[in-house]
């Protein structure tokens, strides 16, 4: 397979070969390929595929730089993410929804994405991303005559991607690092719930223990060290490839409070002006949501309103942010590595964490347990660790 290029313009030429016989585990049907789409794309199918395995719903993710921005499962689309995509009144399909909700989990990183959803392409689908700025799709099939709606998007340059999900990967994974190649066994232990029954204190219920899944299956698939912080099957804040975990924990955490903060009354009634467009709109609700613009943001701000700014409460002093904060509740935190310190679990707290699932193992686990129990959280210890570079 021929790319445009590889990780950068001027690595030229480019191109993908199958290591086993056969096609290899996809093909592309409209568009041309970069490296990086190619990455973005494998790792996509593996996370979409293996979290709609584990929980049996359809599961879709956004990829961006080779870590997913957002994933989430089928499930109720709320009013503000509908209106937001100009859906009204009418509930979106499961494909539709599931890629719905991980997009909205952080809009303004998902901005030219690669989707990846778990079950074949529907009309309804495809036409939600002729309105999105998404540069491709990777998913196991397409229904009739969307293969053609999709290739008018971009100009007719949107990549569309067909994944096998028959194949088989080799048992060996290998690359080349500076004239060095590297191989070792695949990671093939399954993401199921045998995973979560080391249960160190609390409880775990169904519903939690779906997100913990979910998360599991996120943080697999995304650059270490890598938290997620999951809610009713959405991932609401994810941090990757930070050389501390404690960064990663405050990094998603961050990401938490703006998706929480996106939904508080002052942003949702931001009245914008007719010709602002639906990204600039959601770039601007993000920053009001993270609560620091500078003096010449909040002027822009006044210019493309169609009514007065969000009220001072939305400061980053200002009291009714941490009141607003305190409502979040009932979040599930997953993480690819074993929590070194108790700072961990305080700092999740702050965002609504009652379940926690890491691989234990640390010279310091009877103080995270501590942290845990202090803080009313549950511990689960998976005995996996799920690192990838």
């Amino acid at each position: 397979m021929e790319l445009r290029y590889g990780l950068n313009p001027q690595q030229q030429p480019a191109h993908a070969v199958s290591v086993a016989p056969g096609p290899g585990p996809l093909r592309v049907l409209n568009g041309e390929p970069s490296y990086i789409n190619l990455l973005d794309a494998l790792a996509g199918w593996q996370l979409v595929r293996e979290a709609a395995g584990a929980l049996g719903r359809p599961a879709a993710a956004s990829f961006k730089h080779v870590s997913p921005a957002g994933a989430a499962l089928a499930g109720p689309v709320d009013a503000d993410t509908a209106a937001r995509y100009g859906l009204g009144a009418t509930a979106p399909g499961p494909l539709a929804g599931a890629y719905l909700r991980a997009r909205d989990a952080d809009p303004r990183s998902s901005y030219g994405d690669l989707a990846a959803v778990s079950h074949p392409v529907d009309e309804e689908l495809a036409e939600l991303l002729g309105g999105l700025v998404c540069d491709g799709i990777v998913a196991p099939g397409y229904a009739p005559g969307v293969l053609a709606t999709l290739s008018r998007k971009r100009r007719g340059r949107f990549l569309v991607l067909e994944a096998d999900p028959g194949y088989v990967p080799p048992a060996a994974d290998s690359r080349e690092e500076y004239g060095l190649r590297l191989s070792q066994a695949r990671d093939d232990v399954p993401i199921c719930a045998g995973l979560l029954t080391d249960v160190v204190c609390g409880e775990l219920p169904r519903a939690a223990a779906d997100d913990l899944l979910l998360g599991l299956a996120v943080v697999r698939h995304t650059q270490s060290n890598s938290v997620c912080y999951v809610r009713d099957g959405v991932t609401l804040g994810i941090g990757a490839g930070q050389q501390s975990r404690l960064d990663c924990t405050r990094l998603a955490g961050r990401k938490t409070h703006t998706w929480w903060m996106r939904r508080h009354p002052a942003v949702r009634a931001m009245e914008f002006r007719p010709e602002v467009r639906r990204q600039d709109r959601v770039n601007w609700q993000v920053r009001c949501a993270e609560g620091d613009l500078t003096p010449y943001e909040a002027e822009a701000l006044r210019g493309v309103l169609a009514g007065p700014p969000p009220s001072a409460v939305l400061l980053p002093d200002g009291g009714e942010r941490q009141a607003w904060r305190e409502r979040l509740t009932g979040v599930a935190f997953a993480s690819d590595g074993a929590l070194p310190f108790a700072d961990n679990v305080e700092h999740a707290a702050r965002y609504g964490v009652r379940w926690i699932a890491e691989p234990g193992g640390s010279i310091r686990s009877d103080k995270v347990v501590e942290a845990c129990e202090r803080q009313g959280m549950t511990l689960v210890r998976t005995g996996l660790r799920l690192f990838r570079h």
